[in-house]
């Protein structure tokens, strides 16, 4: 199940733009107190301003009576994620750290420009905003726990559809149904043996004393774990791929590992501390590359696929059985919507590229090979096969019936938060500054 965040979060590049543009405009202020937590001004003002960037804002003092009360939410969880001791490691923080950040860059162009506009530089960014991201995987971190055993069954669903107002239906737009074959391209002996041959030099060269960390920096094509000398962090088993974990548990401190296969690549590994079940080592990861004549012979072994399927000699699923290098391809091989968890994508759930390889084939028809990454930033080759097309409908229970079930949980999530907070806030401390006493807040903030 993906996770849902209920209150609206506030977003960090929201906050980057905020706080550039307040170091000289802002006297900051507590608006709201929630158990040992505090609310800012400025806390509202970002997400204010996110808003109105988004456009579409009729009343600004209604939608910071929103953006508080949101907040209020958040500070509550907060609240209860800190009474139930809920622990959010530091490689949790990194992680979702490196991914939002990787996001911010690219809507602001390259790191230099991030940096130029916020006038710091990405460390000191980072560190600033480290708190709160921690935050607000503690709150992730409850709602997920209110959340979690939740289902609705067929009758639900049924129900909840007949409850709304006939001419409220919400209308589907065109959704798709897309199988696929992945081939990753076979890598040549002799580049294989050349990965391996610079990560024997790089390991000899740490044997004579060189710095590990040094050369993780320099050479390792893991750019998460580059950046911080090859350190990976602490983990427990079953989170890192079998062989590097086998080899890395085999470690003793500060030991250097031999060469380890995975499917990433080739690693040496270093533990840097163990702490019963769970270890800190640093690695080089070196990738052996895929050459021209190598990503021909999957793009021609993929036309030939293509065109066993054309001709009707093998159906997809068939194929896919027999040449895709997706674990997927044993449930016929059809792309899975992340967001919603079934097999339907509106246009813009798709992969830009997938859908200009879909969008003028018709049901039944299959794509060329298209160049992907796969999500370990490795290139393959893809096939995309048209399963299914929509036309835009009003949505009813025999066609949308995964959609409409998915409404109905929505549903059944906000309306199991809501009572989770109305039952909070007879049990917490609270304040609100006089200048939002008169909002129409969708709970009843009773002052203590």
């Amino acid at each position: 199940m993906k996770k849902i965040i209920f209150p609206v979060a506030i977003s960090l590049l929201s906050l980057l733009a905020f706080n550039a543009w307040s170091q000289e405009q802002v006297i900051d202020e507590v608006v709201a107190v929630v158990g040992a937590n505090y609310i800012l001004q400025s806390d509202i003002e970002a997400q204010y301003i996110q808003f109105r960037m988004q456009g579409g804002i009729t009343d600004a003092r209604a939608t910071r009576c929103q953006i508080l009360e949101d907040l209020l939410f958040q500070k509550l969880m907060l609240n209860q994620a800190e009474l139930d001791s809920v622990v959010v490691t530091d490689e949790q923080i990194e992680q979702t750290m490196d991914a939002r950040f990787r996001y911010y860059i690219q809507q602001f162009g390259s790191q230099e420009k991030l940096e130029q506009f916020y006038k710091k530089s990405l460390i000191e960014i980072r560190e600033e905003f480290k708190t709160l991201v921690k935050e607000q995987l503690m709150v992730d971190e409850v709602q997920q726990k209110i959340i979690k055993d939740l289902k609705v069954t067929p009758s639900e669903v049924r129900a909840y559809f007949n409850s709304l107002p006939k001419d409220s239906i919400p209308v589907i737009d065109t959704e798709y149904e897309v199988g696929q074959i992945i081939k990753e391209p076979a890598i040549n002996k002799e580049e294989l043996e050349a990965t391996r041959e610079r990560l024997k030099s790089l390991r000899d060269r740490i044997i004579k004393g060189e710095s590990f960390g040094t050369l993780a920096v320099l050479y390792s094509d893991d750019p998460g774990s580059a950046k911080k000398s090859g350190e990976i962090g602490f983990v427990g088993r079953g989170q890192l791929y079998p062989e590097y974990e086998a080899a890395a548990f085999g470690l003793k401190k500060g030991e250097i590992s031999e060469i380890i296969k995975s499917k990433a690549g080739y690693h040496i590994i270093q533990l840097i501390e163990r702490r019963g079940e769970q270890i800190n080592t640093r690695h080089i990861l070196l990738m052996p590359k895929i050459s021209d004549s190598d990503i021909q012979k999957a793009s021609k072994l993929l036309d030939s696929v293509a065109g066993l399927v054309r001709e009707k000699k093998m159906t997809f699923e068939e194929a896919a059985l027999k040449f895709s290098d997706d674990p997927g391809k044993i449930n016929g091989a059809s792309m899975v919507n992340q967001s919603t968890g079934n097999t339907r994508f509106l246009e813009d759930q798709l992969d830009p590229k997938v859908f200009f390889s879909i969008s003028k084939l018709q049901v039944g028809e299959i794509s060329r090979p298209v160049a992907m990454l796969n999500e370990e930033s490795k290139q393959t080759l893809n096939l995309y096969y048209l399963k299914s097309k929509s036309e835009p409908h009003k949505a009813n229970l025999r066609d949308d019936y995964s959609t409409i079930m998915e409404w109905a949980m929505n549903k059944k999530r906000g309306d199991t938060i809501n009572k989770w907070i109305s039952e909070k806030i007879a049990k917490t401390y609270f304040r609100i500054n006089d200048s939002y006493l008169n909002c129409k807040f969708k709970h009843t903030w009773e002052l203590k």
